[in-house]
C-alpha cells in the first residue's frame, strides 16, 4: 500500500538546519546529523579531526562513527597524518552507496531523472526530449510517472533504495501543498503535480515533493563551490524562461512566501515585448531561449525542433558561431548585452561573490561571457563590480534534478538513524 502523500510533503527548499535536541536520542541522532555534515561538506576526516571540526569529545565522535560505520554511511580508508608527530588516523569517508536521492526535473524540452547515493555518485540518469508547453499536463505527468518507474526499477535491480523524490518545475511553487501555481514558460495553473504524480505511480515510492528549478539548480551550485568559501551567489537559469536562485550567507533565500527569484520578469525590455507571461518587457524576452533562437536563425530552421535533444541544437549554434555565422554572432552579441544589463541590476541589489549561468548559457555562454563580464563591470555603481564574478555553470542541464536529488537526501543528513 502506498504511504499518503499529503504526509510526505515538504516546504523546506534548502539543505536544513538541524533542530535543536531535547532528549539523549535527539542529541545523539543531531550529533550523527553533524559528523555526516562535516563529512559531507568537508570531506574525509580522521576521528580527531572530526572531534576538533565539531567540538565534541573524542570518545563520542569515536562511538558515532562506529554508528554510522553500521548503518553503511561511512566507511574507512587509508591511515594518513594530520602532523608533524602522532600516528597517522585513518580516515572515514562518506559512502552510502546502497541509499540515494531522486531529483527529476521537468523542463520546456525535456524530462530529466537523476538518482545520485549519499557520496553523489550517479545511481541513474535518463532524459527525455518533450515540447512539454505544447504538450498536455496529463501527458507530462504520464512521461514523467514512466520515467519515475523506470528509475525506481534500475535501482532495485542495484539494491539501491532511494529515500525521497524531488520534483523540479520552472515557475511559482507550492511546497507545502505540492502545487505548480503558475509556470508560464510551461502553460501550467494550478497544477497538483505531487497528487497527479502519486495517482499514476502503481507502486510503493518514497516522499515526493515539488520545487522550483532555478532553487533547486542554486543548491547544486552551492554544494559545489562551498569549498571555495563561497557564501553569497545568484544562480540564473536560462532556458525559455529565466529564474534564479539565491544564496545568500550561505541559505536559500526564499522571501516571505517562499516565491523569491522570479528575475525573468523583472521589466528591462524597452520594446515591451510580450511575456509568455502576459505582462510586457520581461528580463527573458531579452535573453531567454526563445530569443537568442529567434534572433540566429529562421523559424524553420533546425535548432527549433523540439525533438531533437536542446544540447544537440545549442551546439550547432556554437559551431555556427565558431565558423563566422555572422547572424548568429551578431545575436549572441545582442543577448550579451542585455544579459549583463539585467546581472548589473542582480549585483547591485545583491551584491552576489558569484553570479553563476547555467542552463542553456552553460552550453553557448562562454562565446558571451567576455562581453557580459564587461557591461557588468561597467554598470555595477560598486568598484571592481562589488567584487562580483560572473561564470558559467559546469552543471548545464544536470543542476535541477541534481539539486533535487541532494535536497531528497538531506534527510539523511539530518537524522542519520532514521533509515
Amino acid at each position: 500500500m502506498k504511504a499518503d502523500p499529503h504526509a510526505a510533503r515538504s516546504s523546506n527548499a534548502a539543505l536544513a538546519e538541524p533542530s535543536q535536541p531535547r532528549d539523549r536520542r535527539s542529541i545523539r541522532r543531531t550529533n550523527l546529523g553533524v559528523v555526516l555534515r562535516i563529512l559531507r561538506d568537508s570531506g574525509p576526516r580522521s576521528r580527531a579531526q572530526i572531534a576538533t571540526d565539531t567540538g565534541l569529545p573524542k570518545p563520542t565522535v569515536t562511538s558515532l562513527v562506529a554508528e554510522l560505520l553500521a548503518l553503511g554511511l561511512v566507511r574507512e580508508g587509508p591511515a594518513q597524518r594530520e602532523g608533524a608527530v602522532g600516528r597517522p588516523g585513518t580516515l572515514v569517508h562518506i559512502d552510502g552507496r546502497h541509499i540515494c536521492g531522486i531529483g527529476v526535473e521537468i523542463s520546456t524540452s525535456y524530462v530529466h531523472v537523476l538518482a545520485l547515493t549519499l557520496s553523489g555518485a550517479s545511481a541513474f540518469e535518463h532524459r527525455t526530449a518533450m515540447a512539454v508547453a505544447d504538450s498536455g499536463t496529463d501527458e507530462v505527468l504520464d512521461l514523467t510517472a514512466r520515467s519515475i518507474r523506470a528509475c525506481l526499477a534500475a535501482l532495485e535491480r542495484d539494491g539501491i533504495r532511494p529515500v525521497g523524490v524531488t520534483l523540479a518545475v520552472p515557475g511559482v511553487i507550492d511546497a507545502h501543498t505540492g502545487t505548480v501555481h503558475y509556470a508560464p514558460a510551461l502553460g501550467w495553473r494550478g497544477v497538483q503535480v505531487v497528487d497527479g504524480l502519486w495517482a499514476r505511480l502503481e507502486q510503493p515510492v518514497p516522499p515526493l515533493t515539488v520545487e522550483n528549478d532555478a532553487k533547486l539548480g542554486a543548491i547544486a551550485e552551492y554544494v559545489q563551490a562551498q569549498s571555495a568559501g563561497v557564501r553569497d551567489m545568484v544562480c540564473i537559469t536560462g532556458e525559455r524562461g529565466i529564474g534564479a536562485g539565491i544564496i545568500s550567507g550561505g541559505q536559500l533565500l526564499r522571501g516571505s512566501s517562499g516565491f523569491a527569484g522570479e528575475v525573468g520578469h523583472m521589466p528591462l525590455d524597452p520594446e515591451r515585448r510580450q511575456c509568455v507571461c502576459g505582462r510586457l518587457g520581461c528580463w527573458e524576452t531579452m535573453v531567454g531561449l526563445d530569443t537568442i533562437l529567434r534572433l540566429a536563425t529562421d523559424a524553420d530552421d533546425e535548432v527549433h525542433d523540439p525533438d531533437v535533444e536542446l544540447e544537440i541544437r545549442l551546439a550547432e549554434l556554437h559551431s555556427r558561431a565558431d565558423s563566422g555565422d555572422a547572424r548568429t554572432r551578431e545575436a549572441l552579441s545582442h543577448v550579451a548585452d542585455d544579459l549583463g544589463l539585467g546581472i548589473a541590476l542582480l549585483a547591485d541589489v545583491l551584491n552576489p561573490g558569484v553570479v553563476v549561468l547555467g542552463g542553456y548559457f552553460s552550453h553557448i555562454g562562454d562565446l558571451m561571457l567576455d562581453r557580459v563580464r564587461e557591461v557588468v563591470r561597467d554598470r555595477v555603481m560598486a568598484p571592481d563590480a562589488g567584487g562580483c564574478e560572473v561564470v558559467l555553470s559546469t552543471l548545464g542541464f544536470r543542476a535541477a534534478s541534481q539539486g533535487g536529488a541532494y535536497l531528497a537526501l538531506d534527510v539523511v543528513h539530518q537524522d542519520p538513524s532514521g533509515i
